[in-house]
Formats: structure tokens, sequence, C-alpha cells
């Protein structure tokens, strides 16, 4: 089955947060997800999720610096304490909004660290977090995210991906265009290692602008995802400042899809 949901965090964004929501539903999109959501209080999602009768279904724990430059959290040793707290903040958060899954971003290669010193802080720190997400029937997710936009990032490739520890509770959250982005062929890795998808993201290569714009062929790799077992949510998270959603009807039945509406 195909689930489509919008990430609030980048479409839709130029409108005020709470319009966000309507936007998502009148596109026609039953569930969402935010990157960051901790600038609002969880009663202010939980009012705006229930007007729009929408599904908050992923967020991200926080990543301290990361987004302003720096080397974030998860992957930095000395701040294990501060991922410790604010992967809590996260579950209060997830657990009160309902939400399946919580994305931990590796971060960057800290300066001053080696990278089998992050690695080995990153392992542990997952292995932690799925450990008290699973607890709470929450997916743990980890992104890897392409070295162009972010250098230095922990995690880039399906390698990479690969050598993070198993856990029965811990998954990959793909975004197709971080992976184009890293040159990886997109069909046999969805075909090839669907189970350990726990989110998948997407956005058109080059350019991260929405499906068309780009060189993917978002038609096949839509059906490809329809046709597998894969149940989990696939998020739009492309580069929008108008809130167009023209794409969605030009891929056949998606605007008829009732997978993008339950």
């Amino acid at each position: 089955m195909l689930k489509l949901c919008a990430n609030l965090s980048m479409l839709f964004s130029h409108l005020p947060w709470p319009e966000r929501f309507a936007a998502a539903r009148a596109a026609g999109f039953a569930a969402v997800e935010i990157q960051f959501p901790y600038e609002h209080t969880v009663e202010q999602l939980q009012g705006w999720l229930n007007q729009h009768q929408l599904k908050l279904v992923l967020i991200n724990a926080p990543a301290g610096d990361l987004m302003q430059g720096g080397a974030g959290l998860a992957g930095q040793p000395g701040k294990e304490t501060e991922f410790a707290s604010g992967l809590q903040q996260c579950l209060h958060y997830a657990t009160q909004l309902g939400v399946e899954a919580v994305n931990i971003l590796p971060g960057r290669l800290a300066e001053g660290c080696n990278r089998a010193q992050a690695l080995a802080t990153l392992n542990a720190n997952l292995l932690m977090a799925a450990d008290l997400l699973g607890q709470h029937h929450i997916r743990c997710t980890v992104e890897a995210i392409n070295r162009h936009d972010m250098p230095g990032f922990l995690v880039s490739t399906l390698a990479e991906l690969q050598q993070l520890p198993a856990h029965p509770d811990l998954f990959w959250q793909i975004d197709l265009y971080h992976m184009a982005s890293m040159g990886e062929a997109l069909s046999p890795l969805l075909a090839k290692h669907w189970q350990r998808i726990g989110h998948l993201q997407f956005a058109d290569y080059p350019g991260r602008g929405a499906p068309g714009c780009g060189a993917l062929d978002f038609a096949s790799l839509f059906s490809q995802i329809k046709a597998l077992p894969y149940a989990f949510w696939s998020g739009a998270e492309y580069r929008d400042n108008n809130g167009d959603m023209g794409w969605l009807a030009s891929l056949p039945g998606q605007q008829d899809d009732a997978a993008l509406r339950h």
C-alpha cells in the first residue's frame, strides 16, 4: 500500500503553522510529519490535528545544533546526557500525540573527534533509543543524509546504514532524494531492503523539488512502493514555497487513492 503524508516543516511553508494543517487536509492528506515540533506545545499540535482530522506519524528527536551547522547530538561523544534528555522530550510528544515513528539524525563528525569514536557513540545512542521507544510501540528510525547538502554527515550511504547495529525496533528512514544524491540505485534498494525501512521520504533529484521537476521516475517508484509489503508511510518532504500539489494529480490514480486518506 502507498500511504502518503505531508511534511509540514517543508510543505506549505508560505503559510503560518496552523494553516499548514488545513492545507494538508485540503490537498487530501490524512497524515503529516514534522521535523522538530518542539516550538509548539503538545496541546497546540493536538488541537490542529484534531481540527483537521490529521494523524502525526513522524517527528525527529532533538538534534542540538545540527540544523545550525553543528555536529548535532546522536554521534557526538560527550553529548550523551543531552541526547538522552532530548529523547525524553521527544517521547513525551510522541506518546501524547500518537506518533508512530521517531527519527534519529546521526549528525556530522564533530571537530576533534575521529569517526570510530563518533560511530561508537551513535550506535550506543541508537540502541538506547530503540529500546526506549520500542517499549511504547514506537518505531525508531535512523536517517542517511547526503554529504553534498550536509558535509561531514556520519551516515550517508546504504553501506553505512548496513553497518549500524541491528535491533528489532530500529529501522532505516530512507529519503529517495538523499539516496539519489549519493548515487544509490533506488529501485534495487527498495526491492532488497524494504523490510529494514521504517519510514520513506521523497523529493525529486536534483533540486529537492516536487516530483516531476527532476530526473526521478516517480510513477515507477510509487508503483513499486505500492506493490511492496511495506506497510508504513511515505512522506513528501521537498522544497515548496507555494503549496502546489499538481504532482498528485499527475500520477495515475493517486488523486483518488484511498491510501492517501487512510
